[in-house]
């Protein structure tokens, strides 16, 4: 299942003035929330190259739309996800994360214009985490 591609993005209303990996900002973060948490698929952790860059990004050396762009081809699918943050994004993902980033970043007139820095990644963290957290705790036990 894709959750998000990149390419949706800047190949639709995207603004002229803007490179296309702004396209992946937000697919990065979220991605990125799932390599710090520990949630990133067995894809990423069983090639040796792709695990190389996990540890990277958790050692804040390489971006998540870095990473994304690099070994997810600026998508975001299941393989990238473990069981469980699986069964979180397809809750959560696209009824509720695009509301949350434009909250976390009202300064931004566009989503896309959001810088791809760490400072905002845990801004959007922050979110993420309770949106998580609020998510297990509605789960049967």
């Amino acid at each position: 299942m894709k959750y998000d591609d990149a390419s949706w993005h800047y190949d639709g209303d995207f603004p002229a003035d803007l490179a296309p990996e702004c396209g992946a900002t937000h697919i990065g973060m979220f991605l990125g929330w799932v390599i710090m948490r520990g949630h990133v698929g067995a894809l990423h952790i069983e090639d040796d190259d792709s695990a190389a860059d996990v540890r990277k990004v958790q050692a804040r050396e390489m971006s998540p739309r870095a990473f994304l762009i690099q070994w997810c081809d600026e998508k975001l699918t299941d393989e990238d996800l473990t069981d469980e943050a699986n069964a979180f994004a397809t809750e959560y993902y696209e009824k509720q994360y695009f509301q949350d980033y434009a909250l976390a970043f009202p300064e931004s007139d566009e989503i896309y214009r959001v810088e791809d820095s760490w400072t905002n990644f845990e801004l959007i963290a922050a979110v993420l985490d309770e949106r998580f957290r609020s998510w297990r705790q509605s789960r049967p036990a």
